[in-house]
C-alpha cells in the first residue's frame, strides 16, 4: 500500500509540474542557475505548490521521503528537484530524524547552492525539535570533504533567530574559517548577518576576535 502510495503522490507531482511548463521561461532558468537538468518553466513558488497540494492528504512521514527520493533521484527537470525538497517541509516529514540521510545525499548528489540553501531551512526544522541531536549531525558536516555538506552545516540555524546556539555557530564556522571557496566564505557571512540581527554585539565581537575572509566580514557587517 506505502509503495502505491508513494507511486501515486510522485505520478501527481510530477503531472502537476508538466502541466504549468512553461517553454519560453525554462532556457533562462536553466542558464541562470547555470544547471546541466533542464527546466520545465515552472516558478520555484510555484513547484512547491505543486508538490503541497499533491501531498494535501498524506499523512505518513515515510510516503513523503520516499516520494521524495524518487522524485529526487529519477529527475528529469530541475523543478522535480525543487518538489522533492518541499515535500520534506511538509507535516508530518519536516523535523523527522529519519530525514537526514536523504538530506545529507540531495546535498552531496545536488552539488549546488540553491538545492543546498533550501535544505538548510530543513536542518533549522531539526535544530528547533532535537537540539543535541541535530546539533552531533553538523558537527560532523562541518569537517566534511564536501563543500556543500560544509555549506548547510554552516548554513543549519538559518532562520532561528533568538533561538541560534551562537556557541554552535561559531564551531561550524571554523573548519571553513580560511577556506577560500567563495561558496563558504558567503556562508559564513550570511549566517553571521542573520544572527547580528538578533545579537549584533556577539556577531562584531566574533568579527573583531576572527580572521574572518574580506567577503565573510563584510557580508557579517553588512547592516551593522
Amino acid at each position: 500500500m506505502g509503495d502505491k502510495r508513494t507511486r501515486e503522490l510522485t505520478a501527481a507531482v510530477r503531472a502537476g509540474l508538466r502541466a504549468r511548463a512553461d517553454d519560453a521561461r525554462a532556457p533562462g532558468q536553466q542558464a541562470y542557475m547555470k544547471s546541466e537538468m533542464p527546466f520545465l518553466g515552472v516558478p520555484v513558488p510555484q513547484a512547491r505548490r505543486i508538490a503541497r497540494t499533491a501531498a494535501s492528504t498524506t499523512t505518513e512521514a515515510a510516503i513523503l521521503r520516499a516520494a521524495a527520493r524518487k522524485l529526487w533521484d529519477a529527475a528529469e527537470y530541475r523543478e522535480e528537484r525543487y518538489a522533492a525538497m518541499a515535500l520534506l517541509g511538509l507535516a508530518p516529514a519536516s523535523a523527522d530524524p529519519d530525514a537526514v540521510g536523504l538530506i545529507v545525499h540531495m546535498v552531496r548528489t545536488g552539488q549546488w547552492w540553491d538545492y543546498t540553501d533550501e535544505l538548510a531551512h530543513r536542518m533549522a526544522d531539526l535544530h528547533d525539535r532535537f537540539p543535541a541531536e541535530a546539533a552531533a549531525i553538523v558537527r560532523v558536516w562541518s569537517a566534511d570533504d564536501d563543500l556543500w555538506v560544509r555549506r548547510i552545516a554552516i548554513l543549519s540555524q538559518l532562520g532561528r533567530r533568538d533561538r541560534v546556539d551562537a556557541a554552535l555557530l561559531a564551531e561550524l564556522i571554523e573548519p571553513s574559517i580560511a577556506d577560500p571557496e567563495f561558496f563558504l566564505r558567503k556562508a559564513i557571512g550570511w549566517a553571521l548577518r542573520e544572527y547580528a540581527r538578533v545579537d549584533p554585539d556577539w556577531v562584531l565581537a566574533y568579527a573583531d576576535s576572527h580572521p574572518l575572509s574580506p567577503l565573510s566580514r563584510r557580508e557579517a557587517l553588512k547592516h551593522l
